[in-house]
């Protein structure tokens, strides 16, 4: 309005108008229908009016409060189908007199499941498990640094035939001579594999001082730990997201 009153709009011609619109454009952001209707009013009134716009929501039948006794039922009854959790809600109230249910005990079928894919649902639900730390092995990728005696190890399972358990292949290959040594074993306890790695450690004919592997079970115990700690092998292991620390090995699985 300051503009159109500073540039006395009425009294501009034609041309003069286009090129104030032009710019009230420009500056504001309105369309050309938005600017034409906001100078007709103010021609007719002279003064402007924007009315601001208030965006229509529907009021939340559910409060949060609600939506988490909805999660926290469903992982107390481990997650039932939506006619059982309705009327487990329904008893909460009704038959146990639990007065927070008293709302959400009238809830639909079908709400239950639109409220399961919402936002406020899966807050509720899912919480972050503390890691479980394994001092066991170094989290690093192994630097050998043109030397051999750094093996990067892993294990491939054959497969079940005729419903017989097939054997595990371990497979040790040393980064920089490609060396290369496969044992197979009839289970991956720990207490079978010691034997077997120790073996497979004196058939390299260099000496070992690094061994590397994936964070299986069959490798970060503490019989492998000591088994290496023994023989003064440095025990690595794959850091998280770095899927390429021990690609070595899992390409030799073919």
């Amino acid at each position: 309005m300051e503009v159109l009153r500073k540039f006395k709009y009425q009294w501009l011609k034609r041309n003069g108008k286009g090129v104030l619109r032009k710019y009230v454009e420009k500056v504001t952001g309105y369309s050309r229908s938005q600017v034409a209707r906001l100078v007709g009013q103010y021609q007719e009134s002279g003064r402007i009016r924007v009315l601001e716009y208030h965006r229509h929501r529907f009021p939340q039948k559910y409060t949060a409060a609600e939506v988490a006794l909805l999660a926290k039922t469903d992982e107390l009854h481990s997650w039932l189908s939506g006619p059982a959790t309705k009327r487990i809600l329904e008893r909460e109230f009704e038959v146990y007199g639990h007065a927070e249910f008293s709302n959400i005990s009238k809830i639909s079928v079908a709400q239950i499941y639109n409220l399961r894919h919402g936002n406020r649902y899966r807050v509720k639900r899912y919480t972050h498990t503390k890691p479980v730390i394994s001092r066991i092995g170094e989290r690093t990728k192994p630097e050998p640094r043109g030397r051999p005696g750094y093996i990067r190890v892993d294990t491939v399972h054959q497969g079940d035939h005729d419903h017989q358990k097939g054997v595990y292949h371990i497979n040790a290959v040393d980064e920089v001579t490609q060396w290369e040594i496969v044992a197979s074993v009839a289970r991956i306890a720990e207490y079978d594999l010691e034997l077997l790695l120790e073996i497979m450690l004196n058939q390299f004919p260099f000496h070992i001082k690094g061994f590397h592997s994936d964070n299986g079970g069959e490798y970060v115990n503490r019989t492998v730990a000591q088994l290496l700690n023994k023989l003064l092998i440095r025990f690595t292991r794959s850091r998280p997201r770095r899927p390429d620390d021990n690609g070595l090995a899992e390409s030799k699985k073919g």
